[in-house]
């Protein structure tokens, strides 16, 4: 494995956790707010990796 997919792989396995989180907070204002930031934040690191 390349250093690429490693690094696609771990962002992936960042987006599910940061689902979960969403998941997780349901009800709670607060933390709702910060979990779908940690998912934007996901989705931003991704953006050159799907650029090139």
């Amino acid at each position: 494995m390349n250093i690429k997919i490693i690094n696609i792989v771990g962002w992936v396995l960042f987006l599910i956790s940061s689902i979960g989180f969403i998941m997780s907070s349901l009800g709670n204002f607060w933390a709702m707010f910060g979990s779908v930031f940690f998912f934007t934040g996901c989705i931003v690191f991704l953006i050159p990796f799907f650029k090139k």
